[in-house]
């Protein structure tokens, strides 16, 4: 029987120390040229003694011209290597493994980092405020952004890392593809539940076919958008099943979108008190991936809860997120016993009665839980400890600053 503290082993035969993983949180401590800075080198130095056995990165982009917000870091070719190689060695100095998730915003590209308009499969915007409509892309482009995560992650294995995880969740450009209500191309590249997944398997097959067999690759994929007439939990298991045959070493299983926010804690009482999220659906896909691991996150808040997890093989990885941005050395409290429960911190803004009839609240509040948290990560960038005393003001001001006239979309994740 697996415990959180057993070694696990992936298919290309990297070994994970224990089952705890840092799940990606978008940093934004690029600099001006998108390269990591000493920044992220010193936050990642930090989470690399918090006894995690795996960390992702946040988003990495694979296009300067398409960013989800500023200071993303992107991945074009090596002109960055000596820097992302710091950036790797920064989480190995301490034994753990760390992969980049690589990235593409698709629809979801800030305006303020991109200059114009977004590219998406089709020429529909999503529900957000200000948010633009793409310009639907052209068969050749949809083969170079192909081209470009392949590059992407043949620089990552250059530069060190131990692997990469593909993001195809959250609202991003392979979840655009994958979903019926953002992709109405009729196509090669949509039309059916076939032809809508064909471009996040070509990702992967291209990333697999020009990295080393000892190079890791996984994927984040959505159980569903939670949109009607979205992508469903039955697509999401067909696309399981054709990933399972393309060589990869993990799955990552999470939900929603930045319209539908089921990754950030805007699920059901009922479901928050059940913890993971996404465990009931995690259960249903072990027989279409068969002996690929399974990781989830989202929800996860006590030792019991991540424990019984492991044993009854519900899933294999259990994924730490915005705990693992206040208290820094989560994984480790939790193996040595020294903590039974982490703790969640929210933040919301006030004047709730007033600002309700203005504008979506839980939208708003998600945008400033957001921020509060990327802030604390500058925060651990900058070698100090985290603010939980923090409050709104503080957290709006540093929001706009960092993200301009886009400041209230929701734009951050991993």
């Amino acid at each position: 029987m697996n415990t959180l503290d057993t070694p696990l082993t992936l298919p290309n035969g990297q070994v994970l120390p224990n089952r705890l993983m840092k799940s990606a949180l978008s940093e934004s401590l690029g600099d001006k040229n998108n390269a990591p800075d000493k920044r992220l080198g010193r936050l990642y130095t930090t989470w690399s003694q918090g006894g995690y056995g795996l960390m992702i990165t946040g988003n990495v982009m694979v296009d300067h011209t398409q960013l989800g917000e500023p200071g993303n870091i992107v991945i074009e070719d090596e002109r960055n290597l000596d820097s992302l190689s710091r950036w790797a060695k920064s989480a190995q100095d301490y034994g753990v493994p760390i992969w980049a998730q690589l990235n593409h915003p698709g629809r979801q590209a800030n305006p303020l980092a991109l200059g114009h308009t977004p590219v998406a499969p089709s020429p529909i915007a999503p529900k957000l405020p200000g948010a633009k409509t793409p310009r639907e892309l052209r068969p050749a482009e949809i083969e170079g952004i192909i081209e470009r995560f392949a590059t992407a992650a043949a620089v990552c294995e250059a530069a060190g890392f131990n692997g990469v995880q593909v993001q195809g969740a959250h609202g991003y450009l392979i979840s655009q593809f994958l979903s019926p209500l953002s992709n109405q191309r009729d196509d090669d590249w949509g039309g059916d539940p076939e032809r809508r997944m064909r471009f996040g398997l070509e990702v992967v097959r291209r990333i697999r076919g020009r990295v080393g067999p000892g190079f890791a690759v996984g994927v984040k994929l959505n159980s569903a958008d939670f949109q009607r007439g979205g992508f469903s939990e039955d697509e999401s298991r067909a696309v399981l099943a054709a990933l399972a045959r393309e060589g990869i070493d993990l799955i990552e299983v999470s939900g929603g979108s930045y319209e539908s926010m089921a990754m950030s804690g805007t699920a059901a009482s009922s479901t928050r008190a059940r913890e993971a999220y996404f465990l009931e659906y995690a259960r249903t896909v072990r027989e279409v991936v068969g002996d690929i691991p399974v990781a989830v996150t989202g929800g996860f808040r006590s030792r019991d809860a991540m424990e019984r997890a492991v044993q009854a093989g519900e899933c294999d990885v259990v994924g730490i997120g915005r705990p693992a941005i206040t208290t820094p050395e989560a994984a480790r409290l939790i193996l040595e016993g020294r903590t039974e429960t982490l703790t969640a911190h929210q933040i919301r803004y006030g004047m709730r009665n007033l600002l309700g009839r203005l504008t979506d609240l839980k939208a708003l509040d998600g945008v400033l839980d957001l921020s509060w948290h990327t802030d604390q990560m500058h925060r651990l960038g900058n070698g100090l400890r985290p603010d939980l005393d923090r409050g709104q003001l503080a957290t709006t001001i540093a929001m706009v600053r960092r993200n301009g006239s886009t400041s209230f979309r929701a734009k951050r994740g991993g």
